[in-house]
């Protein structure tokens, strides 16, 4: 999850924390996590807090394990 006043950063963030998620739980190099982000993860605007906050949520499924 990201968050944070400017929304492509708060997508950046919340890909990161995939990358780094798979990297720590199921051992994939940050380079193969990261082209797996780039075709599976789906990233979707959470909410909008305090008008210029936003919080993005990247979702991968299970189904790609």
């Amino acid at each position: 999850m990201g968050v944070g006043p400017d929304l492509m950063c708060a997508a950046r963030d919340a890909t990161r924390a995939v990358i780094d998620h798979l990297g720590s739980r199921y051992g994939l190099d940050p380079v193969d996590a990261c082209v797996l982000c780039s075709v599976a993860v789906d990233l979707r605007i959470t909410e909008v807090v305090d008008a210029p906050n936003w919080v993005v949520s990247a979702y991968l499924p299970k189904a790609f394990f």
